[in-house]
């Protein structure tokens, strides 16, 4: 309750957003790029069910270290030799594909509408930048924000969260020390780690994979949803 009253009594000056799993289920895009994965393997002779299964799977075990593609290749089967010769394919219809559509939580377009006319508001992702890009305007969220960081385009997967570089830049382009952010995620190992390394504040959402993972580190407050977080900050 003390993080709770902390964020009433001293608002922030500006506001940093994660996206997947805070602003949509990642597992909507998920289930299309591993559909589209299928596809390709089946021009490739492969069975497209099978593959999509492998891939999905693969996918929702974590894909941070990459090798998305190379595990489901394994589970289905395929040789070493045969897989290095799929995987470039496989891979450019994973990075190629582009979801038309894809909903954003219940009620998270309007909480994000209301934070953003309260405060100035940065959406910081980890991910190939093509992918994320794809996903901001499938959601129709990409107009929602004042800056948009991509810590991949800062410096590939090293700089991904918790790495503070993208927070720092972040602040820096929305005016604000970091201290007077509050960051906004599903992860606590990714969203209020990064956090604690610039002295933000936090909140985090209980929503998608990491709804029921530890609160390591604790966020400032921890809330069900963006709705929530919006009022929160006074914005709800």
């Amino acid at each position: 309750m003390l993080g709770h009253m902390d964020l009433i009594q001293k608002p922030p000056l500006a506001v940093v957003i994660d996206l997947d799993d805070t602003l949509f289920p990642q597992s909507s895009y998920l289930y299309g790029a591993s559909r589209a994965v299928g596809r390709a393997g089946a021009a490739a002779g492969l069975d497209q069910i099978r593959l999509t299964r492998a891939v999905r799977r693969s996918l929702l075990a974590g894909s941070d270290s990459g090798g998305t593609i190379d595990r489901a290749l394994a589970a289905y089967g395929i040789s070493p030799d045969l897989a290095a010769d799929l995987i470039p394919t496989l891979v450019a219809a994973f990075t190629a594909y582009r979801p038309r559509r894809l909903p954003p939580y219940p009620g998270a377009l309007a909480a994000l509408a209301a934070v953003s006319a309260r405060y100035p508001v940065a959406c910081l992702t980890d991910g190939t930048p093509a992918i994320q890009r794809a996903k901001l305007a499938a959601t129709g969220l990409a107009d929602s924000f004042t800056t948009i960081v991509i810590t991949d385009e800062l410096g590939g997967r090293t700089l991904r969260k918790p790495h503070p570089e993208g927070l720092r830049q972040a602040a820096e382009t929305l005016g604000v020390a970091p201290a007077d952010l509050v960051v906004i995620g599903d992860r606590p190992g990714k969203d209020m780690a990064v956090a604690v390394a610039l002295g933000a504040r936090s909140i985090r959402v209980r929503t998608g994979e990491y709804a029921d993972a530890p609160d390591s580190p604790p966020a400032t407050a921890s809330v069900s949803d963006l709705s929530a977080a919006a009022a929160l900050l006074g914005a709800g």
